[in-house]
């Protein structure tokens, strides 16, 4: 995060991970993102709410994540979820860079439209024989083989337990787009600011519409696939990439092809 986001942090309690979990681990949630100016961050820090604390562990406040998004040769996942389809899902595995672990995690739709995220522990490159098993449990029998690596995101994310709500906050910044060919892309100065709660706004969604901000379609896999790869639809995400991450339309079809 910016230099200037430090000091509004170090007022802030910490919590430990364990707590964490204990309190709002949120497996079921509504997600609410925002594209927020990293300079305006230390203004928002310094307004949330009394009690509310940022995870620690062992002194760090800020840490690394690496992000592997599979998908099947036809892009099922990234043409479901553009098309806000019921069914859609998202399969990654997930790096701790900092802290140690790796996850793979499954997301799909749950009721009322919340988020349900599914995840176990992996080693290595390949899917193990648990992970091969939740894939096609929650997406459908044989999805698993079918999958491979076409995206990878890395950025550094604080997370804050927000007070008496079993609400979380991450804040995601230098978030970098990688292609599998080498290609990348990082938007500049801006920070992606996620809210995870039950179906009631909380205290930081209510600051962030006091300043402007709104929630936006931005999904890390679908945004950066359509943004790195010129052949594909924009779908959903057209407005995003355009207007809030300033990345420029070689072709008006993707919008809406």
């Amino acid at each position: 995060m910016s230099a200037l986001a430090m000091e509004p942090l170090a007022e802030l309690a910490p919590v430990a991970l364990a707590d964490l979990v204990e309190e709002a681990a949120l497996l079921a949630r509504v997600d609410r993102k925002y594209v927020v100016p990293v300079a305006a961050l230390d203004e928002l820090l310094a307004a949330v709410p009394r009690g509310t604390r940022v995870l620690e562990i062992e002194g760090r406040r800020r840490f690394g994540y690496s992000s592997t998004y599979l998908d099947t040769p036809d892009l099922r996942s990234f043409h479901s979820s553009g098309r806000s389809q019921r069914t859609r899902w998202k399969v990654r595995t997930r790096d701790y860079l900092d802290t140690g672990g790796r996850w793979l995690e499954v997301k799909t739709r749950g009721a009322r439209g919340a988020t349900l995220k599914q995840r176990v522990p992996i080693v290595g490159d390949g899917l193990t024989d648990d992970a091969a098993g939740l894939v096609d449990a929650a997406v459908g029998d044989g999805t698993a083989r079918a999958l491979r690596p076409v995206l990878t995101t890395t950025y550094g994310r604080t997370t804050l337990l927000l007070p008496g709500a079993a609400a979380r906050v991450t804040i995601d910044t230098e978030l970098t787009w990688i292609s599998p060919a080498g290609g990348s892309l990082r938007p500049p100065g801006l920070a992606v600011v996620e809210t995870k709660t039950g179906s009631t706004p909380s205290a930081v969604d209510r600051l962030l519409w006091q300043r402007g901000f709104r929630p936006v379609r931005l999904s890390k896999y679908g945004a950066g696939l359509a943004a790195l790869d010129p052949t594909l639809p924009r779908r959903k995400w057209h407005d995003v990439l355009a207007r809030h991450l300033h990345l420029p339309t070689t072709s008006d079809h993707r919008s809406t092809r």
